[in-house]
């Protein structure tokens, strides 16, 4: 198997399973606030099946990966029934902050598991600096005679990166991103009928013309910190 369907593999099971946690999490936190909805439909689960939409979840993140663009999809959104909640403006933000969260707690767990291993285990070091190198594209990076632990090394580093860019990416308030159920709480009712109207062709419009904007100002910063406290502690 070639090094290049190696990587793709490990990233798609690392998106999978970060969408997994990110949905869990919103269901989660819906339940114990008082909506059971998603909860009846078996969605507080880690289980991939549960969350998974075969479309956004596999065949776009692979033809993103195919193409030579960002791996990236979605999964399928948590049913939310607002009117249980006792506080219904803070329980919204609350859940809907849950999912992101999730993320970036899960690249904080794996930044910390890769610290460990790297003054822990022998060739650890170098496993690890070889995975964020492959991660990161970076050509000409010798891959004979690797340590035991850097398949680990490349999960765990992959971990960081997609949950990053989902934290970041969710928190873009533009419907139906998780960061729109935070902002429309925050407008007035005229403001928020065009908000709610546009919000769709707000997403694409952002994507084709902004997106990799968004992500040099917010994304690139906190991976970079994260990338230093890996090499540097």
């Amino acid at each position: 198997m070639s090094l290049g369907i190696v990587l793709v593999l490990f990233q798609v099971v690392v998106l999978i399973l970060a969408f997994s946690v990110h949905e869990c999490a919103h269901a989660y936190t819906a339940w114990r606030l008082g909506d059971p909805t998603a909860k009846m439909l078996g969605r507080v689960t880690l289980n991939p099946l549960k969350h998974l939409d075969p479309l956004g979840s596999v065949i776009f993140p692979l033809l993103g990966l195919y193409y030579g663009g960002m791996l990236f999809g979605w999964a399928k959104p948590t049913p939310v029934t607002a009117r249980n909640f006792k506080h219904y403006k803070r329980d919204d933000i609350l859940v809907s902050l849950a999912g992101p969260a999730s993320n970036l707690l899960s690249a904080s767990v794996a930044l910390i598991l890769l610290i460990i291993l790297k003054h822990t285990i022998v060739g650890g070091q170098i496993a690890i600096t070889t995975a964020v190198y492959l991660a990161h594209h970076v050509p000409g990076i010798p891959t004979d005679n690797l340590p035991q632990l850097f398949p680990i090394a490349l999960f765990l580093y992959y971990v960081i990166l997609l949950n990053l860019l989902l934290f970041v990416f969710n928190l873009i308030p533009v419907p139906p991103l998780d960061g729109s159920h935070i902002l429309r709480h925050f407008l007035p009712y005229r403001a928020l009928q065009i908000y709610d109207r546009v919000g769709m062709f707000g997403m694409l419009i952002i994507m084709l013309f902004f997106g990799s904007i968004i992500f040099r100002i917010f994304l690139n910063p906190l991976q970079g910190t994260f990338d230093s406290l890996l090499f540097h502690l």
